[in-house]
């Protein structure tokens, strides 16, 4: 059994930079904003680690300062089904929070990562006390509902170059996930768990990709041209 401190364990307070990355902060009040910065913890999760899991009970709501993870479940069978990416700036969980449930899916970081946590009490003392959480979440909430209803046409889609495409355009989401701007740090690997394709498909897709000036492949990542065309593009 392993021994070392768990992600819970290993929060500690975050930065003013961490701080700096967190999009809903701003939009509350100079009280509200002293009412909860205590309670903001950050943690850094590595590959293997468990931010959420399946079955456990909701006590934090969470976002992500750097890095990248997964959202996924594990079928009766046994397999793998990857949800999504969530990159940075990405706050994820709140139907979960709001509702005080048992999560219904599995978080695990792609790479080392950090990642802030706040609890859910102090979640819901913001829905009641402030109106820009409340724009925020609601936000938040309307953007997912179409990202999910995406993810169901992803599912019925085998066009390698269209899944991508679909994929890159939820992952440089500007609502969801503010933190990333024009430059989206991930490798062809971590992208390939993410599709559901072998490495050596998502290489030949992004150059399709780039071909067609919808992203420009860079070092360590892959720089956004067209999010629109990423959205709305046929592939043969």
């Amino acid at each position: 059994m392993s021994t070392s401190p768990s992600v819970h364990q290993r929060r500690r307070v975050p930065t003013p930079d961490e701080l700096a990355g967190i999009p809903w902060l701003g939009l509350l009040t100079p009280s509200e904003r002293q009412q909860i910065a205590s309670e903001l913890v950050v943690s850094d999760p590595q590959p293997g680690d468990y931010v959420c899991r399946v079955g456990r009970p909701a006590t934090y709501w969470f976002g992500v300062v750097s890095g990248l993870l997964k959202m996924s479940s594990d079928s009766e069978s046994g397999q793998t089904m990857t949800f999504t990416g969530v990159p940075p700036g990405g706050w994820f969980g709140e139907g979960t929070a709001l509702k005080r449930e048992v999560y219904r899916y599995n978080i695990q970081p792609l790479r080392a990562s950090v990642v802030a946590g706040l609890p859910v009490d102090t979640f819901h003392w913001l829905i009641d006390h402030s109106l820009g959480f409340n724009r925020f979440i609601m936000n938040q909430l309307n953007e997912r509902l179409g990202q999910f209803i995406a993810a169901r046409e992803l599912d019925r889609m085998n066009n390698p170059e269209l899944r991508l495409a679909r994929h890159l355009a939820t992952l440089f989401n500007p609502v969801l996930f503010s933190g990333v701007g024009e430059v989206l740090r991930i490798t062809q690997q971590e992208l390939a768990y993410l599709v559901g394709l072998s490495r050596q498909r998502v290489n030949e897709a992004l150059k399709v990709l780039e071909a067609r000036q919808l992203i420009r492949i860079e070092y360590g990542g892959l720089r956004i041209l067209d999010l629109q065309g990423l959205r709305t593009a046929q592939f043969q």
